[in-house]
């Protein structure tokens, strides 16, 4: 009788529990406390966090490779390629080009502002040993765009994707906080008082126009980042468009937040104690934080450059907008703004390098992709 109570115990999981395995629920849960009692990133943190959760109960086999529930979500939804770029095709549906379209030399910002990806990649291979491809993959974070963070993840070091993923997150969820002080560093007071001049408006055909063409250049130009590229621009033509609002309202809604779905719980199941109880780990989450604060601090310096030779000044909080998080970033500028001058209205303005640093992170992605795979 003894031995079949042995038996049926060994069954079960709590005889296999490990305080590893305990700890990860911590992490787990505290992610899903930060996305439900602070609204940090819910859409993402609170299906990573009951992801870690879910990896971490011993016996359930939710990522055994080939048979996990989990697992085929992983397999079929992100190493296949399918569901970051169905975010994106979401993300273009949401987008509005029109602020950077209206004053181009706006991208110069977002484009600047993605010298934190490259920073924290040299730092992370050439003083700490990581390998090209795991280097790459913690610069990233830099760009402050979570899919395209496991987009690239998956790829090239797929053993830290979840890890990634959450710093991607984590440190998006932070721009309140993280962006201000580095804005007020650089810049004087004086600087942050600078008012835009009013941009022209830009019509329904250049809207139209730009997505065509942008993925003709981009993808030509970077062919690796074909995959989020052709999405993000076929959403925004979407929208641009006006005659398939059906599609435009699918790709928004109902089909994003599916794929939400799909996409947060199996980046939360990689993180098993045993991938993520590593020293690495933490210079991980640390380097991602170097990344993602000198991409703050060169989009700000490309704009002062710029000032150096133009006329009518840039107001250098917008350099900060580069980084993407799109639109967090954009309102952050915009309240630093308003702080040095209540009359300074900086948001519209701001989404110009927003949205640029969104396709700045992509293009980052695919020359990665393109010397490193």
């Amino acid at each position: 009788m003894i031995e079949k109570l042995s038996a049926l115990l060994d069954t079960t999981g709590f005889v296999h529990l490990t305080p590893g395995m305990a700890f990860m629920w911590l992490i787990g849960l505290t992610l899903i406390w930060l996305a439900i009692a602070k609204e940090y990133e819910p859409m993402l943190l609170l299906p990573i966090g009951f992801g870690i959760i879910l990896a971490n109960l011993p016996l359930a086999g939710l990522m055994e490779p080939g048979t996990g529930l989990l697992w085929r979500f992983y397999e079929y939804g992100i190493h296949w390629e399918v569901i970051p770029p169905l975010i994106f095709l979401g993300l273009g549906a949401l987008t509005d080009f029109g602020p950077m379209l209206a004053k181009p030399s706006l991208i110069f910002l977002g484009a600047g502002a993605q010298g934190g990806v490259y920073i924290a990649f040299f730092i992370a291979h050439l003083l700490l040993g990581f390998s090209l491809p795991e280097a790459a993959t913690i610069g990233i974070i830099g760009g402050a765009d979570g899919p395209t963070t496991i987009f690239l993840a998956s790829k090239i070091a797929p053993h830290m994707l979840g890890t990634c993923a959450v710093a991607a997150y984590s440190y998006m969820a932070l721009v309140p906080i993280i962006l201000p002080p580095v804005m007020r560093l650089l810049t004087s007071e004086q600087e942050r008082k600078i008012g835009m001049a009013k941009t022209r408006k830009v019509g329904r055909l250049e809207k139209m126009l730009f997505p065509v063409v942008a993925v003709l250049v981009i993808i030509l130009l970077v062919p690796a980042s074909a995959p989020l590229m052709a999405m993000f621009m076929v959403g925004n033509l979407f929208r641009e468009s006006k005659v398939v609002e059906r599609l435009n309202l699918a790709s928004q809604n109902e089909l994003l937040n599916i794929v939400t779905i799909f996409l947060g719980l199996p980046v939360g199941a990689t993180m098993n104690a045993d991938n993520f109880l590593r020293w690495d780990v933490i210079f991980i989450f640390v380097l991602g934080l170097v990344a993602f604060i000198a991409s703050t601090a060169t989009g700000i310096l490309v704009a002062k450059a710029m000032n150096c030779f133009t006329k009518t000044k840039i107001n250098p909080l917008l350099g900060a907008a580069g980084v993407s998080a799109v639109p967090m970033a954009a309102r952050v500028v915009h309240k630093v703004g308003q702080q040095a001058d209540k009359k300074n209205y900086l948001l519209m303005y701001a989404m110009g390098p927003n949205v640029a640093g969104v396709i700045g992170t992509v293009i980052a992605a695919g020359i990665f992709l393109t010397f490193l795979k």
